[in-house]
Parts: structure tokens; C-alpha cells; sequence
């Protein structure tokens, strides 16, 4: 028997809640997915949103620059601005799958910002989610792993909406055929050289076992659940035990050794995070051997950062290697989180203090912070001159301030 057809406009619609922005873009690939998304939202919100559309064309493919003018001309014919974002800079050697990942995102937050737009709606449906849960089952992925691709999430400051979670591929194709639009079809998506075509191919056989895209998804909804429980007690842990300083999150060691593994693991990771600036977390087997050390009192470097234990505390903070070679103005946000601001500032940069510049605070010893925290904090040099270093006790009337302080880690702690 045929399934009932789902009113899909109005699933689009309820994932908008009560608050609709003034404008919404629409990450449009040209495809089917992003074809019926742009359909659907005009649907739904062309009278009460202003709706802009964008195309990415990684310029990869000959054929890729005529599909990106397409799905602009679909754009367009619907009253719909519309704009070809290229990816200028190409892949390097590597996980080209991934890297083109990275750069769409990048050139979608970086035009939406542009155009003051706050949510950006991708069209990614069941089947990608189904999908992301079985490649994330190969790798033995935990409760976060296994809650697949978040409802939303914020990236580059923008809100990055995907609407058509709930929604399968096949429902999405008949909507468009029901209504005569066309759309183009990625060859790439037909190369078994990626894992996530051969995971498609797989997921076909795995129907009959009752492993269908809605059930995939409906796992991943339920580990949601549990993600946000377990969030929840990490957020408890942390107000007990954490607070920040000289831009390391400082935990109390002997609270951390009575966490369950699990709270102590993911508190762990969003310090890692925190610290970074990463998009995603480290690997779960490099996190653990951070945990072991974190609980025995050794250290670890990992994901930039550098885990140290002293008597009594649990350091994450930059790892001095990481940021060696970033430099910034004064007044300009260096390693994406200081501020560094004071006097006369003309001939100076921001650089990291370093061990050599450790070496000319007479009183570093006396901020209680260990000397490998202070070498990855940002310090005011003349060529090879050290001027100031606030975090080391050197300030000569200079101020360094991290852009986000304690009462923002502990909400990202609900929010991540």
C-alpha cells in the first residue's frame, strides 16, 4: 500500500517556530533537494520573508557553471535574488569531499553575512541524515556521533537551518514532479569513490532488514534526546569545577577524577573546542588519551591546544606551536579571540609571548599561571623587542582581554 502523501509545506513551516526572520537565504545547488526547498520556502514565507538564494560552483566540473546559472534563472523566475558564490582558492591535496564541504559553508555564511541575513536553509533531507548516521556507526561514533546533523547550528554567525530533516529524497522528487519543476542531477553523486554514494548503494539493500531512512533518522532524533541530557549535566559539572583564566579553561582536578566518563569526556571536548575555536571536535580515541591525562595528572598536546596538569587544576590552553605564527594590530582580534588594546601602538604587532618572551616577565611567576599557558597568550612586540605582555604580568599599560569570557563557555556548553 502507497503511504499517504505528508503535507511537507507544512513541516517546512513549523521549523521556522513562532519567530520569522526578515530574511532567509537558501543555499540552492540546483538540485532536487535544494530545488524543492527554494519552491517550498517560497511557498510558505514569499509575503512575509525576504527570501535570498546562492550557488556554489566549487568549479570542479565543466558542466557545474551552466547548472549554477539554472538554478539562478529558477531563482529568479520565482522573484528571488540570486548569486553564483565560486570557490576561488580550489582544493589541496586531501579529503576533496570535505574540503568542498568547508568551502561551500565558508562562501554561504560568508554572503549571508554580507546580506545581513541571519538563517541560511540547506536542503539536506532523511536520506543524508540516514546516511550520516551509518557513516558515523562505521566509526563507532558515540551518542553525538549517532544524533547525526543537528536541526540547526550556528556557523560564521549565521544560523544554518535545514528544514527537510524529517523529509525523505522520494517524497521531495514526487513534490517537484507533481508540479513540473526540473532539476539537475550531480554526477558525483553516482561516484563510488566517496563513502557517502556507497553508503546510499548500502542503505538500499538494508531496507528490507526495516532499516529505511525514516528509522535512521528517527535514531538520530533519540540520540538528539540523549545529547541534550547529557549536555545538561555537562553544563552542572562545569559551573562546579570550571572557570577561565588567561584565556585556558581551568578545571578542578579532583571534582573532574568523580565525573562519570562520559560527563568527563564531553567536558573535556568543549574545552578543546572552546580554546580552538574548532568547528568540530578531536577524534574520540585522541580525546580519551586527553581524559587519562587530564585524570593522572600528565599532559597532552592535541587539536592546538595543550592539556597540562598541576597539583591541583586541569589547564586547556593554546598550544604555543599553534599560534606562533599568528600576528595581528593592535585593536584587532588576534588568534580569533584576544583583544589587545593601550597606548602607542605604531610599529607594533601582536605576536605570542613564547618561551624567549616568558623569559623577559620578571613577574610571571607571580599570576599563578604555569609558564606553557602564558607562552600561547598574545604579547606586544617591536620587531623582536617585547613591549608588553599582560596575561605575564608585563603590562606597561597595555590591556588583554579574551572577546568572550566565562558566562559565554557555559552557555555554548547548552547551545554547541
Amino acid at each position: 500500500m502507497t503511504p499517504p502523501q505528508r503535507d511537507i509545506k507544512a513541516m517546512v513551516c513549523s521549523q521556522f517556530r513562532s519567530a520569522l526572520p526578515d530574511k532567509v537565504g537558501v543555499a540552492l545547488s540546483g538540485g532536487g533537494d535544494s530545488m524543492a526547498l527554494l519552491h517550498l520556502l517560497h511557498d510558505c514565507f514569499s509575503s512575509e520573508v525576504e527570501l535570498h538564494a546562492a550557488t556554489v560552483d566549487h568549479g570542479l566540473r565543466p558542466e557545474a557553471a551552466a547548472e549554477a546559472k539554472a538554478a539562478g534563472a529558477a531563482a529568479e523566475q520565482l522573484g528571488i535574488s540570486h548569486e553564483v558564490l565560486r570557490w576561488e582558492v580550489g582544493p589541496r591535496e586531501g579529503n576533496l569531499q570535505n574540503q568542498a564541504r568547508e568551502a561551500r559553508y565558508d562562501l554561504l555564511t560568508s554572503w549571508a553575512r554580507s546580506k545581513d541575513i541571519q538563517v541560511l536553509a540547506v536542503g539536506h533531507t532523511a536520506d543524508d541524515q540516514a546516511e550520516t548516521v551509518l557513516m558515523r556507526m562505521a566509526r563507532a561514533s558515540g551518542v553525538t556521533g549517532l544524533s547525526g546533523m543537528a536541526e540547526r547550528r550556528v556557523h560564521n554567525g549565521v544560523t544554518l537551518l535545514r528544514p527537510l530533516l524529517d523529509v525523505t529524497r522520494s517524497e521531495l522528487r514526487g513534490y517537484l514532479q507533481r508540479r513540473g519543476i526540473s532539476w539537475a542531477e550531480d554526477p558525483s553523486n553516482e561516484d563510488a569513490r566517496f563513502e557517502r554514494v556507497r553508503v546510499r548503494r548500502a542503505l538500499e539493500g538494508l531496507a528490507d532488514l526495516g532499516l529505511t531512512p525514516e528509522v535512521l533518522s528517527k535514531v538520530a532524533r533519540n540520540m538528539t534526546k540523549a545529547r541534550e541530557a547529557l549536555d545538561w549535566y555537562v553544563f552542572l559539572a562545569a559551573r562546579d569545577q570550571v572557570h577561565l583564566q588567561a584565556g585556558a579553561v581551568v578545571l578542578c582536578q579532583r571534582k573532574f577524577r568523580t565525573l562519570p566518563s562520559e560527563i568527563s569526556h564531553r567536558l573535556l571536548v568543549r574545552a578543546f573546542q572552546w580554546v580552538s575555536g574548532a568547528a568540530y571536535p578531536p577524534r574520540r580515541v585522541p580525546m580519551e588519551k586527553a581524559v587519562l591525562a587530564a585524570r593522572n595528572g600528565g599532559s597532552i598536546t592535541l587539536a592546538g591546544c595543550r592539556l597540562l596538569t598541576t597539583a591541583k587544576q586541569i589547564w586547556v590552553c593554546r598550544e604555543y606551536k599553534a599560534v606562533c605564527s599568528e600576528a595581528a594590530l593592535p585593536g584587532k582580534l588576534w588568534d580569533g579571540r584576544w583583544n589587545f588594546f593601550g597606548g602607542d601602538a605604531k610599529g607594533c604587532e601582536v605576536r605570542a609571548l613564547g618561551r624567549h618572551g616568558l623569559l623577559e616577565c620578571p613577574d610571571w611567576r607571580d599570576t599563578a599561571v604555569p609558564g606553557p599557558v602564558l607562552e600561547g597568550t598574545p604579547a606586544l612586540w617591536h620587531g623582536s623587542e617585547l613591549i608588553a605582555a599582560p596575561p605575564a604580568g608585563l603590562a606597561n599599560g597595555w590591556s588583554a582581554e579574551t572577546a568572550y569570557g566565562e558566562e559565554e563557555f557555559f552557555a555554548s556548553l547548552l547551545s554547541h
